[in-house]
């Protein structure tokens, strides 16, 4: 199996961790102020078929509007605020398209892991419309984005599109047979929640000739055992805690 994993071993969550408004431009600036060399983000389609940044269905919970990210045109979604109700420092902040993160990220030198988000009946629909434009995004790039999903028909259907993206499936628990799913789907990585790592689990995953990485780990005491351990990334809301660096002037300004 040809290893072709990029990822730094501390990987803000949703762009730039609890520091900024999740899946957006400034979480990345803040991930990479911070001395992030890795990010992760939420991939889904709007109605219009432009694949957009929000980790939700709806963008109730992050924005000042209400409706489904899959009956919203990606101009209506880029109207939506996704900054204010972090903090009205970052007002105005957007919704943005899969294009304009991918542009940021290598600008700013980040690796990304782009999660494929849908429901399991979704995924291969969701694939269909999202994995071209990831494909057309990071053309030429020196380090590919990693492509990872709870969906085995997204990863599935990944593969056929571009089989050369690496690709990671996501579990929280850790299935009996995961060996099996990850060479059936030509994975390179597993990446399940951090509760169900354990050392027998890091030790049989790199014997298998996987990657293993986990979700999502905030305390640097628990990090810096686990990447000792063996654990190849850690997905983290708190980048600073786990790289140990400043966040007070990052923060102000976004």
């Amino acid at each position: 199996m040809i290893d072709r994993w990029a990822l730094p071993r501390v990987v803000a969550h949703r762009c730039g961790g609890a520091l900024a408004p999740e899946n957006t431009l400034a979480g990345l600036r803040v991930a990479a102020a911070l001395g992030c060399r890795g990010v992760e983000f939420d991939v889904q389609a709007s109605a219009d078929g432009e694949a957009v940044v929000i980790h939700d269905a709806r963008v109730d919970r992050t924005t000042d509007r209400c409706g489904t990210v899959a009956m919203l045109t990606a101009a209506q979604l880029a109207a939506c605020d996704a900054g204010v109700r972090h903090h009205p420092a970052f007002a105005g902040e957007r919704i943005p398209r899969l294009g304009e993160v991918a542009a940021l990220c290598r600008t700013l030198g980040l690796v990304a892991n782009v999660e494929l988000k849908c429901e399991t009946d979704e995924g291969s629909a969701l694939a269909h419309a999202v994995v071209p434009q990831v494909v057309a995004c990071w053309r030429g790039a020196s380090a590919l984005p990693l492509v990872s999903s709870f969906s085995e028909a997204a990863l599935a259907v990944a593969a056929d599109i571009a089989e050369f993206l690496p690709r990671a499936l996501l579990v929280e628990a850790v299935p009996s047979d995961w060996r099996g799913r990850l060479s059936r789907l030509g994975c390179i990585a597993l990446h399940c929640h951090v509760s169900a790592l354990d050392e027998a689990l890091v030790r049989q995953v790199r014997e298998a000739g996987y990657r293993l990485a986990a979700y999502t780990e905030n305390d640097p005491v628990r990090a810096a055992r686990w990447l000792a351990g063996g654990v190849d990334a850690l997905f983290t809301d708190r980048p600073e805690l786990l790289l140990g660096t400043e966040p007070a002037a990052v923060v102000a300004s976004p």
